[in-house]
């Protein structure tokens, strides 16, 4: 059977991270994704290492391994697209594409003539995606945006890090971009609609998706906790703010996590513990542990001491308590469940022959996912690519490259 997405063609001018994330779920999915870069350097974040890949002869490649994380299945050309024939061309692939993918400032697609506006005429069918930091309305539109500056802006730092009367107290970033990766899936998301929508009304249409509504969206419970109380949220560390016991706590050789979401939970975990308090009123049930938290963690943090991590996840999980380690990535990568699951992958590169890759999370039971090939090298389906769409010859694509538009 075809992948779910074989058939679509996406023309891709983004770049960095929530772009490329959500073209390369597309990519994932079977879609023919066309990756229009900067001639000569290509997207930026091919120079955001080290490390950077190996070559086939042990040197490094131009490649970093951040720009490989993002980009595998696509065909990579370059073109100038502030020059008019790099606008020609672009406007010809986008009339021969069902999905446009771009996360410029607001108003450069403009005017290059690649809006959506302008493109839509030639290609009614065209689902347009436009990735910015704040959207194309609002007095923030002309703003760039950037992940670190909307995890502060959005309040996922507000609520990130430890305790303020705790050593290390104070906000934090989270240890990935997540704000760039939860925009780049909710326009994959987004265009797959406007997918499905087309195949009712055949007429394709605009995408406006924005960092900032992205993050103040997947807040959830937070969110709703301050629009249902009116109180503030604050930062928790490793604890969660409507379950407890819920956060990490030290062993005798490192650290465990506990993960109580009901007091069935919480009574069988004493009972492993040996701690006579799970019909005591002040920890009866969630509501009572909430408001006993801190006399509660005090007693399970000398209790989590008395073993190993593994002794306490043997003797846990035997209970059906849910609880796990705290990994390092080559633990993670390790690990006999994320093996099995053949989360860890090799794909050809055209540099370095191979390249390690995730695999995605996504399994259907039909229509398996796709993966052609690895990361491309810059600009390596140019000729590809525009013989095939446009009909170019050899002649003019050399002539192009000497103008500086390939």
């Amino acid at each position: 059977m075809s992948a779910p997405l074989a058939g679509i063609r996406v023309l891709d001018l983004s770049r960095i991270l929530a772009g490329p994330w959500c073209t390369q779920v597309l990519a994932d999915l079977g879609a023919e994704v066309i990756k229009v870069e900067r001639p000569g350097t290509g997207d930026d974040t091919r120079a955001w290492g080290p490390p950077f890949l190996r070559a086939k002869d042990g040197g490094e490649t131009t490649d970093s391994a951040y720009f490989a994380s993002t980009n595998r299945g696509k065909q990579s050309i370059t073109l100038d697209i502030a020059s008019p024939e790099g606008q020609e061309i672009a406007r010809g692939l986008a009339a021969r594409c069902d999905v446009f993918v771009e996360n410029y400032k607001v108003g450069d697609m403009k005017r290059y003539g690649l809006d959506y506006e302008s493109l839509a005429p030639a290609n009614p069918r065209l689902v347009y995606c436009s990735v910015t930091g704040f959207g194309q309305t609002g007095p923030y539109r002309t703003r760039a945006g950037y992940d670190f500056m909307i995890q502060a802006m959005g309040g996922l730092m507000s609520i990130t890090g430890e305790r303020d009367d705790l050593p290390g107290g104070g906000p934090q970033k989270a240890g990935v971009p997540i704000a760039d990766l939860m925009t780049g899936m909710y326009a994959a998301v987004a265009i797959l609609g406007a997918l499905r929508e087309r195949d009712a009304s055949g007429r394709g249409q605009y995408v406006d998706m924005a960092l900032l509504d992205a993050q103040v969206a997947w807040l959830m419970n937070h969110n709703l906790n301050y629009l249902v109380s009116g109180a503030v949220p604050k930062r928790w560390g490793n604890a969660h703010p409507n379950l407890t016991p819920y956060q990490a706590f030290p062993t005798k050789d490192g650290n465990l996590i506990l993960a109580i979401g009901n007091d069935g939970q919480f009574r069988k975990f004493c009972a492993v513990a040996g701690l006579d308090i799970a019909m005591e009123p002040r920890f009866v049930d969630n509501r009572s542990r909430l408001a006993n938290r801190d006399a509660l963690v005090a007693i399970i943090a000398q209790a989590m001491r008395a073993r190993t991590t593994a002794e306490w996840m043997a003797v846990l999980e035997a209970e059906g308590v849910p609880c796990g380690p705290i990994n390092t990535i080559d633990q993670v990568f390790a690990d006999p469940q994320v093996v099995h699951r053949g989360l860890r992958m090799d794909l050809p590169h055209a540099a370095a022959g191979t390249v390690p890759q995730v695999a995605n999370p996504i399994r259907y039971s039909r229509t398996p996912l796709e993966y052609r090939a690895g990361p491309p090298v810059l600009g390596e389906h140019t000729e590809r690519v525009l013989t095939k769409e446009l009909g170019l010859d050899a002649g003019r694509i050399a002539e192009l490259k000497r103008m500086g538009v390939l």
